[in-house]
């Protein structure tokens, strides 16, 4: 009784339907072949692997033959990093019969007609999917999602990756924004699902942030026109003008991508959900520092950083900048700043003017009004000496005496 429950149940083998005739393996009976045609998928095991070639048993009359480029849509990819000896797999048949008489089977092709009915159904229900990052190439990255998955470099983050190269093999959540099955095209964003995880907290940031507020973010990307800082969910701009107390040319002259920041909140647009960002008005204003140290009539010392046609502009602190007028160069006329100072040469001037309110400075390298006095009271006799008032100058004749005049 056991043994008889034993043969009922036992699973049947190769050998139930396969036997060995004159060395080569022949069916026991030709109604137990598989029926199929070219581009059936069909499955069977891995029998031999070779490195231009993969053999798989599917129960036919011979094995199918996996060219190498048919095994896997990564490129270059060695046989054995992709199948084992007696791995199940399905297979695509691209020719019953080649010239040679042999079974010509793609395992990608079955992959990708597998793929392309999940990848579809996700489009249309608005779902992702995942997979790992096999190649970079120009302009994105390529995800295996059971095919080639486009992933422009715009859309792989929410703001912009530098460095593509980092994102390899690395498994990655997509959402597929565009489906083409004629060029068997599939255009995959990452951005638009790390958008929508971070929506309600942007959300909650949105609400919560104040103006006037104090806050720590990290800086995310640099523009012509400001820097944009990572709020830790929501991206806040500093304008170039709200980065420094003295002129920027360029935001990379006074912060760097990834560079933590301390920022104050300016204005909170919650409708267009927009931040604006400062900078600047985090750390000491040097003009006030200024303002509260000298006065006018005094003497500072500075650099001078640039010459204009009308004048000199002398660095007198970190982003505080004086002007000397052509005007105050010198006492007598001056046609060119250059004709006295040069740029970098180091000069003590005196202060004529601090105007806080315009932030401006006025410098002088002109001696004080008493100077130029006094100096122009000097008796004349230190300047020249004095004539006798008429006649022969003194001494005229002392040495006529030694004369003969007999």
């Amino acid at each position: 009784m056991t043994d008889t429950t034993e043969n009922a149940t036992r699973e049947l083998t190769m050998k139930d339907f396969f036997r060995e005739e004159n060395g080569e393996i022949v069916p026991v009976d030709e109604g137990v072949l598989i029926d199929f045609k070219d581009g059936d998928i069909v499955e069977g095991d891995v029998v031999r692997i070779d490195k231009d070639e993969v053999l798989v048993d599917i129960g036919y009359k011979s094995e199918g033959l996996i060219p190498t480029n048919e095994l896997t849509i990564r490129k270059g990819a060695d046989p054995t990093d992709i199948v084992e000896l007696g791995q199940h797999i399905e297979a695509l048949v691209l020719q019953k019969e080649d010239a040679d008489g042999r079974l010509i089977l793609s395992a990608k092709r079955a992959a990708f007609e597998r793929a392309w009915n999940r990848i579809e159904e996700a489009y249309n229900n608005q779902e992702t999917v995942r997979g790992p990052v096999i190649e970079v190439v120009k302009g994105g990255l390529i995800i295996d999602i059971g095919l080639r998955g486009f992933l422009p470099a715009s859309l792989v983050d929410i703001r912009r990756v530098r460095n593509l190269e980092a994102f390899l093999g690395e498994q990655l959540e997509c959402k597929v924004i565009e489906l083409n099955r004629s060029r068997n095209n599939v255009v995959l964003s990452r951005r638009a699902v790390l958008e929508e995880e971070r929506k309600e907290e942007r959300e909650k940031i949105l609400t919560n942030l104040e103006e006037g507020q104090i806050v720590t973010g990290t800086v995310s990307n640099l523009v012509d026109f400001g820097a944009f800082v990572d709020l830790e969910g929501i991206d806040g701009l500093i304008h170039i003008s709200e980065l420094s107390w003295n002129h920027v040319d360029h935001p990379s002259e006074v912060v760097e991508v990834g560079e933590e920041v301390q920022v104050k909140v300016l204005e909170v647009d919650r409708d267009r959900e927009r931040i604006s960002l400062g900078l600047k008005q985090t750390r000491k204003d040097p003009w006030q520092e200024i303002v509260e140290r000298v006065n006018v009539g005094e003497t500072i010392q500075g650099r001078v950083t640039k010459l204009v046609s009308f004048g000199a502009f002398v660095e007198v602190a970190e982003g505080v900048e004086g002007l000397i007028h052509i005007s105050e160069l010198a006492d007598h006329h001056v046609e060119e700043p250059s004709e006295i100072v040069r740029s970098g040469m180091e000069v003590e001037a005196r202060i004529i003017d601090v105007d806080a309110r315009r932030r401006r400075l006025s410098l002088s390298l002109r001696p004080k009004k008493e100077e130029r006095e006094q100096r122009e009271e000097r008796p004349r006799r230190e300047r020249e000496p004095e004539r006798p008032s008429g006649g022969l100058r003194t001494g005229a004749f002392d040495k006529l005496s030694d004369l003969d005049l007999g």
